[in-house]
């Protein structure tokens, strides 16, 4: 059930550890517990993930949410905004706290709010010159940060596990990002 099963890998890991408990617990579900082995760790990996980007946000003085959006903005190209609306959909957080992460950023000269033309009720997020720069310098660190945690694989591993990860996403409904 573990890695060392299939051979490729001796080392143990929490969850590993995890399912041991299980197995002296409930030896009963022995053969039905192999979906911890997938689901548990994509769960502690994800608190992994997010320590390590909330530790490279610090370190450049962002907050991991500031950061999130500084790249949102970005990705989204000219003129670089977005609605509130769009950023909750995108981030799944709360309308206060996507005001409070706006505050900030303001604060900061990174982004601007922006009264639609079309429609003044409605309020644009945009990237300023200050924050497109930021951004622009902040990628390719960025992208060696994710390349140096991926270190253990080498890139078709990596293609393979986002294929395989992209087909979990698929398969339970998450296709869009609006």
């Amino acid at each position: 059930m573990s890695g060392d099963a299939a051979g490729e890998n001796t080392e143990r890991d929490a969850v590993d550890e995890i399912v041991g408990q299980w197995l002296v617990e409930r030896p009963d579900l022995a053969d039905d517990l192999w979906p911890v082995q997938v689901f548990g760790r994509l769960q502690r990996l994800g608190a992994a993930l997010e320590k390590q980007f909330r530790a490279f946000a610090t370190e450049r003085g962002l907050e991991l949410g500031e950061f999130d959006v500084l790249l949102t903005l970005q990705r989204s190209g000219p003129p670089y905004e977005l609605t509130a609306g769009a950023f909750r959909k995108a981030a799944m957080v709360t309308s206060g706290a996507i005001t409070n992460r706006i505050d900030r950023m303001e604060a900061k000269g990174l982004v601007e709010r922006v009264r639609d033309t079309a429609d003044r009720r409605s309020v644009k997020i945009r990237l300023t010159e200050r924050g497109r720069e930021l951004t622009h310098a902040l990628m390719a660190d960025h992208l060696a940060h994710e390349a140096r945690m991926l270190a253990p694989f080498d890139r078709a591993e990596s293609e393979g596990l986002a294929d395989l990860m992209r087909r979990l996403l698929v398969s339970l409904g998450d296709t869009t990002i609006k």
